[in-house]
């Protein structure tokens, strides 16, 4: 019996506050070894764009060291090392062993292991010392995160200071017309998508209502004010199915 009776969301579902990691792991140890061929089917390859978009705003830096929290498969990883140039390094924590044994295929295939340690770990207690990064990212994976403020508490304590978090997520679009033709797209088609490719239809019913349970851009940008960033913007995505919000460590 847990000693935590706090609860919270998985998906549509209210699970125990204890239960949700797990939960939340078996879902992407499940759909890992299809995890890059579904998103460039979900977003018909516009996630890469909002990845490079990333990138843009980041512009890293020769000499930066970046810790990719839920970094799975090192995607976005991969793309900072090759912007940033000379002597930058990249940590890749994920919840989920398997996501980053592929990413592990990855980078050896790309002769890009040297600039890449991988590590399983827990988004709301980092294991890494106070001020060890001058990055933070997080894509796509904070909306999957158990308590969103400890994970944001955490980010803040392990960047230098000076240091930049960037979060990468699915939001909410602005005009209600369009919401509810994207909400008929996610919640018919995704799953579907999923049975089809992954074999795995229940993983991608929770991702679709996790995207909805998410706070809305301005809402997860006081979020991020409350856990002591500055100068907090954001930018919509594709009119807002995604955005990207930006804070400093000041």
């Amino acid at each position: 019996m847990s000693g935590n009776d706090k609860t919270t969301h998985f998906g549509y579902q209210t699970v125990n506050e204890d239960q949700k990691s797990g939960l939340v792991q078996g879902v992407f140890t499940r759909v890992a070894s299809r995890y890059d061929v579904m998103n460039d089917l979900m977003s018909m390859g516009i996630h890469r764009v909002w990845k490079d978009a990333m990138m843009d705003w980041l512009a890293p830096r020769p000499g930066q060291r970046l810790l990719d929290v839920a970094g799975g498969t090192g995607d976005v990883s991969f793309r900072f090392l090759k912007r940033a140039g000379a002597g930058a390094h990249a940590t890749v924590l994920d919840l989920t062993e398997s996501m980053l044994i592929e990413g592990q295929k990855r980078a050896e295939a790309e002769n890009m292991a040297h600039a890449l340690d991988w590590l399983v770990g827990d988004a709301m207690a980092l294991p890494f010392a106070d001020n060890s990064f001058d990055v933070y990212t997080i894509s796509f994976g904070i909306r999957n995160v158990t308590r969103i403020e400890d994970a944001l508490s955490e980010a803040y304590r392990v960047l230098r200071p000076g240091g930049r978090l960037m979060v990468l997520e699915f939001s909410q679009l602005p005009v209600d017309g369009l919401q509810k033709l994207y909400d008929l797209y996610s919640f018919n088609v995704i799953p579907v998508m999923g049975q089809i490719v992954a074999n795995d239809r229940d993983s991608y019913q929770y991702l679709v209502e996790s995207i909805r349970r998410f706070p809305d851009q301005d809402r997860f940008a006081e979020m991020i004010r409350q856990a002591g960033f500055g100068q907090v913007k954001y930018r919509n995505l594709s009119m807002g199915i995604a955005a990207l919000h930006s804070g400093w460590k000041i």
